[in-house]
């Protein structure tokens, strides 16, 4: 059989592939594997072709053998079904749960598990039903509150971090669109307006043009990444030889337009991490938003903005979720394989997130259900329920007060693993929140040490103590945790709570640089 018998368009591939799979997967599916040299583009007539064997390959060496290879290492006991492995980013990140990037969230699905209303060979039993009342008390970007309202049940998150809470309360909030839409437009021509009187988007053009002439010429597209992946060329001595080479052409921009950099004596995250150019336009948005009369459209409108600055940090791409130190030269990107720039304008992710924002909360206002969900910052290890919600919620201190709570679904922060202020220590710069780090409950600063542990198996009991003063009778808790060091029975007996079942789940999609085989372990509590 001849090559060309051999190949199939992209389309063909994406419908070979879905029922290959015993799932969907979509033309950009097969054209993101194309891209990233994962397989190789063939052509014929001006149209992109693919190998079905190679495809097959590709689908048999990573998708076949990974339940197999993670069972081997984590342990036959975990229920893969609960990977959700058959669902798209786009269904894992669904409506307001991709209003803010947020390090340590659980998946929309999960919630949506336990809390709704299905039984399977897992599930033996139904947990809560609607007008059921659910607790949150690590609530962070709020994913139980959200998936609480679309089930027709009411929720209360709290939270020790001030931002946390604002990303909780603008998922769930209800608002005027129309207000939001006028507020952003009136915004953004402030912002134009500003650049029609700098230099920035001319350097940053002509920078672009640069880039991609001296991109085409050296990394070529599909054909840079499948040589680089099937060992044809040395990515790390070729790449630092025309990142260095490039610079020369960066420099001379740089001179030309005057363009300031960092700060040479930072006194703050915002200082170190963002390029002036770029503080300049934040200051711009953030005094416009300042003038927001409408508390809600001015909440949303901040998220967004703090969404947008994250995107312009002076960092790698391959570096956004853990920060090492501030680029602001062009660079080799190890993730799109060419030389990348730093972000000196924030106007294109600005106009991308708001567009982005006012769809997602369209998306959810036609799901969501008539029930009440909020969220407060507040110290869950002693914080008086009944007292903030006949402040905040009247009709969820009535729900509280008559007849307590049904259960928890939360995720409590792992051992030593993230400092949860510092993810958005940008946030607190800019809006002058009070940060409680030292009320964070197992931080990353405070290590994995035996103390750290005992620290964090007191912590987490006295929140479920506390919760306990408004649980019903018959509560279920579940909580989410890689609980590697096994703390999790000492927490349970100190809370006067007995481990009934435990449910260990793959987790396929980690934000960390770390793919290898993780799983995290949902443990249900009942009272002993």
């Amino acid at each position: 059989m001849d090559q060309a018998s051999k190949l199939i368009n992209v389309k063909d591939a994406s419908l070979w592939a879905s029922k290959h799979l015993g799932k969907h997967v979509s033309v950009s599916n097969i054209s993101y594997l194309i891209q990233y040299g994962r397989i190789k583009k063939y052509s014929e007539n001006g149209s992109t072709l693919v190998s079905k064997q190679e495809l097959e390959d590709y689908y048999k060496s990573y998708n076949g053998s990974r339940e197999i290879s993670w069972r081997n290492q984590l342990g036959d006991d975990l229920n893969w079904a609960l990977s959700f492995d058959n669902y798209k980013e786009a269904e894992t990140t669904k409506h307001v749960h991709r209003l803010h990037p947020y390090k340590g969230k659980f998946i929309p699905q999960l919630v949506e598990y336990f809390l709704d209303s299905h039984t399977d060979n897992f599930k033996h039993e139904v947990f809560f039903k609607p007008g059921d009342l659910v607790l949150d008390p690590f609530c962070g970007s709020g994913t139980t509150l959200v998936q609480a309202n679309e089930l027709g049940i009411h929720a209360i998150g709290v939270d020790v971090s001030a931002f946390n809470s604002l990303i909780s309360t603008c998922k769930i909030n209800k608002y005027d669109l129309n207000d939001i839409q006028n507020e952003v437009n009136r915004i953004t021509k402030v912002l134009e307006s500003y650049l029609t009187n700098s230099h920035t988007l001319e350097f940053e053009n002509e920078l672009l043009e640069e880039l991609y002439k001296f991109n085409n010429q050296f990394f070529p597209v599909p054909e840079y990444k499948f040589r680089v992946r099937n060992r044809l060329i040395d990515e790390k001595s070729y790449s630092a030889e025309k990142a260095k080479e490039f610079l020369l052409t960066y420099n001379r921009l740089l001179e030309r337009y005057d363009i300031e950099l960092l700060k040479s004596d930072p006194k703050n995250f915002l200082e170190k991490w963002f390029i002036q150019p770029v503080l300049k336009e934040i200051d711009v948005v953030f005094q416009e938003i300042k003038k927001i009369s409408n508390q809600d459209t001015k909440k949303i409108i901040a998220v967004i903005l703090s969404r947008t600055i994250r995107s312009c940090r002076a960092t790698t791409h391959s570096d956004l979720a853990t920060l090492l130190e501030p680029v602001i030269t062009t660079y080799y990107c190890t993730k799109h394989g060419k030389i990348c720039k730093p972000i000196f304008s924030i106007l294109k992710w600005w106009n991308t997130y708001t567009k982005d924002t006012i769809k997602r909360l369209r998306q959810f206002d036609a799901l969501r259900t008539n029930t009440h969900q909020v969220c407060v910052t507040g110290d869950s290890r002693n914080i008086d329920l009944l007292s903030r919600m006949q402040i905040v919620n009247p009709d969820l201190y009535a729900l509280l007060n008559s007849r307590g709570i049904d259960g928890i679904f939360s995720s409590p922060p792992y051992v030593g693993l993230i400092d949860y202020h510092e993810q958005h220590a940008y946030a607190y710069d800019l809006f002058g929140f009070e940060r409680n780090d030292e009320l964070e409950i197992g931080p990353l600063y405070r290590g994995q040490g035996r103390d750290a542990k005992n620290s964090y198996v007191q912590g987490v009991s006295d929140v479920l103590l506390n919760s306990k003063k408004y649980l019903a009778k018959d509560y279920n808790v579940f909580l989410v945790a890689n609980d590697k060091y096994n703390l999790y029975p000492t927490i349970a007996e100190k809370s006067g709570m007995m481990i009934v079942n435990q449910y260990k789940r793959p987790v396929l999609n980690r934000t960390e640089k770390d793919k290898g085989a993780y799983s995290e372990t949902i443990f249900h509590l009942k009272e002993m």
